[in-house]
């Protein structure tokens, strides 16, 4: 990983010392570019960053290679640990040796390699997403997009000045419930939609979960001689070396906004699949940490409720200390959509339960017909979204390791179209991401001024 704290690639380049050169980058844009991947050609992967989510990432590889030619032919993290680890991976599916790197410089100059997968820490992402894409290599980097948005930004820009094709690790953009839910909302059959709920819980202490850090049981699984914590940084303020930042940097505002980065990315991101939407109006956030006292700063309980441009409201929640009936709810005026399950369930009833009542004007204005709670009339016509083709629904979903979402990248590598999760929904599922933080720290109702692409505290002129 880069260890720069600018984004300025000649000042990298300048850093980088016998790594890469400014003239041997060029020209490894120009070969990468040259490069055209035929139908036949076997696409050559590299993982960036080789913790959890990354095992993922190769088990996706594994899954694909069944479809079309493509391997894992390199590894990359700063820690020696989870490289060894992950190479070990790689050897066991592949039956190959991938090559090793510490540092990304050195991987991205082989020219050996067609693409990069990033899965590190998520104040990591947007500034290797903008080293690879300057390397001249297509790129799968994983949500949050970013969480800092000057760096959302540049990461945009960067990725649509280069000709590489990069993906979301959004992968419910790939799924069949999720985009039969898109169809019936542009069909107009619940009308014009004014709410989505969305309440997303688990009841555990989420990510305060590595035994191996310090309970004096178990031989240290992290020490700073076998990584390079200024590098892991990545631009943060200096700070002493601490395991539990490093390996669980979810619960640390400086590094992660926590569920909001992680929950919030994929729920805001269908909220823009179904609606068409790219940016909220307005944010306002609250929460705190109710349960998990165990030294944790990003809240285990959390709420942010947001206003879209088309006159919807969106409200999701997260509570790490009750697990019961998570949903979501798209609420439209002439009917409503339900949802069973946490991130992902693939469980939706259409109903038009919530539609237009019929009012007894001798009855003070009450409703002709109501129903007892929790049920639907006849007339409602409740019925379980079912997709041809694609496995029956369940308020499970999918699992996260999405073969099909990843061939869509490597599809696009090949024939150089856009993919289905492209940086432009990165980018607008970071800026509620960030808003929601933002207005959870500061106490404030924020908005977006979408003129200058800035985070406010008043309402622009330009969003009126």
């Amino acid at each position: 990983m880069i260890d720069s704290t600018s984004l300025d690639r000649r000042e990298f380049l300048s850093r980088a010392g016998n790594a890469v050169l400014a003239g041997s980058a060029a020209a490894l844009t120009a070969r990468s570019y040259a490069r055209v991947l035929g139908a036949n050609d076997r696409i050559r992967l590299a993982q960036l960053g080789c913790g959890g989510r990354s095992e993922g990432h190769v088990h996706m590889a594994h899954m694909a290679s069944k479809r079309t030619p493509v391997e894992v032919v390199a590894v990359c993290d700063i820690w020696s640990l989870a490289r060894q680890r992950r190479a070990a991976q790689v050897k066991h599916l592949f039956d190959t040796e991938p090559k090793m790197f510490q540092y990304s410089e050195q991987m991205l100059a082989s020219p050996d390699i067609d693409g990069v997968m990033i899965a590190t820490g998520d104040h990591q992402h947007a500034k290797l997403c903008i080293e690879v894409v300057q390397a001249g290599k297509d790129c799968y980097v994983e949500k949050p997009f970013a969480n800092v948005l000057a760096e959302a930004k540049a990461a945009r820009d960067a990725v649509h000045a280069s000709k590489q094709m990069v993906q979301m690790g959004t992968q419910h953009r790939s799924q069949p419930y999720p985009l039969a839910v898109r169809d019936i909302i542009r069909s107009g059959r619940i009308g014009d939609v004014v709410r989505i709920t969305q309440e997303w819980n688990t009841n555990q202490p989420r990510w305060r979960t590595i035994p191996q850090l310090d309970d004096g049981k178990h031989p240290t699984l992290l020490r700073e001689e076998d990584t390079d914590w200024k590098r892991w940084l990545l631009g943060k303020p200096d700070r002493p070396f601490d395991p539990h930042v490093y390996l669980e940097f979810r619960l640390y505002p400086e590094f992660s906004a926590g569920i909001f980065d992680q929950w919030l990315s994929h729920g805001s991101d269908l909220v823009h699949l179904w609606t068409d939407e790219t940016h909220p109006l307005s944010a306002v956030a609250t929460g705190g940490v109710l349960t998990w006292q165990d030294g944790r700063e990003n809240p285990d309980n959390a709420t942010v409720s947001l206003l879209y441009p088309k006159g919807f409201l969106y409200t999701y929640s997260t509570s790490f200390s009750n697990s019961y009936r998570s949903y979501s709810r798209i609420r439209g005026r002439n009917g409503t959509i339900e949802n069973y399950g946490g991130e992902g369930a693939s469980l939706f009833m259409v109903t038009k339960e919530g539609g237009p009542q019929e009012f007894d004007p001798e009855s003070n204005g009450r409703p002709m017909y109501s129903a007892p709670p929790g049920m639907g009339s006849p007339a409602e016509e409740a019925e379980i979204v079912h997709v041809p083709g694609a496995p029956p629904p369940n308020s499970l979903g999918p699992d996260d390791d999405d073969a099909d979402h990843l061939m869509r990248w490597l599809n696009s590598m090949r024939d150089r179209s856009q993919p289905n999760a492209t940086v432009d929904h990165g980018f607008s599922h970071a800026i509620v991401c960030i808003m929601a933080a933002q207005s959870l720290w500061s106490g404030k109702r924020l908005y977006w001024d979408p003129a200058t692409e800035e985070i406010v505290d008043s309402k622009p002129a330009s969003a009126a």
